[in-house]
């Protein structure tokens, strides 16, 4: 019969979980759930629901799950060492020595955090800007340290004499631990979050590592009455977990997949765009990118530099601004080897990205870097004539020259190739010092004349 039809009015989802049909039959609404997605609600329902964003996974950036697999498991690691740690301090402070004082044991721990606290206002003062800027790396390096401060907490009580130095220093390590560990992880939660949820992202993140500072407790508890005569017993649990965290830790930077340009990926990019002509994915750069310190000796790249460190003399003002017309200007100091670029006071990012380009295209060639193939082979063949017999200051800026005729050509396709691999070109983290400077090359022309 007619009056039995039914007619599809609408669909709604809930993020990936569920999806339901809305149909009109004999005059009602009526809600019925996709049989695709009908399932029952079940205690993993129930968990990710807890410690997960809200819309997860579509709410995170892709590399959310594997970061934070291998972030429990660094946590888990870390809470049963730093155990092991704290009782090693407190037998050290006098904890079950009835010839240990009250005031003495409270003197160490007050020049333990008093020490802490300075050690965190300075680090934060000298290494603050770079935080954003090498997110894996300093969160490596965090970690590392932690586990360094851990061993010296252990050890201090083998030491009487020198006890109080060893634990303040290692409350240093800590209290940088603590500002490194804490920017590296609100940076990477910049990144995770696509969906303007940053607060839920960390909240949730806060929620996991609870629980996994919990379940640490609880297996601390079975450790404890183990390991506290037994030295050895202690060294070889904390070798192992020790270990573990930081192999969790490495997979966990390694697996971040950043799409924002810092100085290193965007070496990576440049040199590989130089040599083959493409641009990486955000993947493939990732995972070229160095999360452990380089000993290898390069040129240094400083942006956003002070004007009297380019240039001294008013020809090496004229030269830079010869055949520029950017709102940075470059050059090189051969001598401290270093490629410099001060910025203009009106540069956006583009400008800053442009900057980032030439310098390493510019560091390219001074490197002497197999030009490849390349689409700008005939370019790419000048600057290296040039930096080949770049040994005076004349040389140096006809490179300079050079150069900026090749990024004239190169990075407006350079640009527009990032966009497409799906590179964020709004904003950069290439850690551009704040030194801005105003030029006037009208001065210039009028003096000529």
């Amino acid at each position: 019969m007619a009056g039995d039809s039914t007619m599809h009015l609408a669909t709604e989802r809930y993020g990936s979980w569920e999806s339901w049909q809305y149909m009109e039959k004999a005059g009602s609404v009526q809600r019925k759930q996709n049989d695709e997605k009908k399932r029952a609600w079940s205690f993993i329902d129930a968990f990710t629901s807890v410690f997960l964003p809200q819309g997860y996974p579509e709410s995170v950036s892709e590399d959310y799950l594997s970061y934070q697999l291998w972030d429990t498991v660094q946590a888990f690691a870390s809470s049963i060492t730093g155990t092991l740690a704290t009782q090693a301090t407190l037998r050290g402070v006098g904890v079950g020595n009835k010839e240990a004082t009250i005031a003495g044991a409270t003197i160490t721990w007050i020049l333990r955090d008093g020490t802490g606290m300075l050690g965190r206002i300075l680090f934060a003062w000298k290494k603050g800007t770079k935080l954003d800027c090498d997110a894996k790396k300093w969160r490596l390096f965090a970690d590392v340290l932690n586990d360094i401060a851990i061993f010296m907490e252990i050890v201090a009580p083998a030491f009487p004499a020198c006890f109080t130095l060893i634990v303040c220093t290692a409350g240093i390590f800590k209290s940088l631990v603590g500002v490194a560990g804490g920017a590296t992880r609100a940076a990477l939660t910049v990144h995770q979050a696509r969906r303007d949820n940053m607060a839920d992202v960390s909240a949730k993140d806060g929620s996991q590592e609870t629980l996994v500072n919990l379940a640490g407790l609880l297996i601390s508890l079975l450790i404890i009455p183990l390991v506290a005569d037994n030295i050895i017993l202690t060294f070889v649990l904390y070798f192992f977990f020790t270990g573990l965290h930081l192999f969790s830790n490495y997979q966990a930077v390694c697996s971040v997949v950043m799409e924002t340009l810092n100085q290193a990926r965007l070496s990576i990019l440049t040199y590989h765009y130089l040599k083959e002509g493409s641009i990486l994915t955000p993947v493939e750069a990732n995972q070229r990118e160095p999360v452990l310190p380089s000993f290898r000796r390069r040129l240094e790249i400083q942006l956003g530099t002070k004007l009297g460190n380019l240039v001294s003399s008013l020809s090496d003002f004229e030269k830079a601004l010869q055949d520029n017309g950017k709102k940075y200007i470059i050059g090189v100091d051969k001598i401290k080897g270093r490629v410099l670029v001060c910025l203009s006071s009106g540069a956006g990012a583009p400008d800053e990205l442009q900057a980032g380009f030439h310098a390493y295209v510019l560091l390219f060639f001074l490197e002497l870097q197999a030009s490849g193939p390349g689409p700008y082979k005939a370019a790419i063949q000048r600057c290296r004539d040039v930096a080949d017999s770049a040994a005076t200051n004349d040389q140096h800026w006809r490179l300079v020259t050079e150069t900026h005729r090749l990024v004239d050509v190169a990075f407006p396709h350079f640009q527009t190739a990032l966009q497409k691999a799906g590179w964020c070109t709004d904003h950069t983290l290439l850690d551009f010092d704040e030194w801005r400077v105003d030029w006037a090359e009208g001065n210039l022309q009028k003096k000529a004349l």
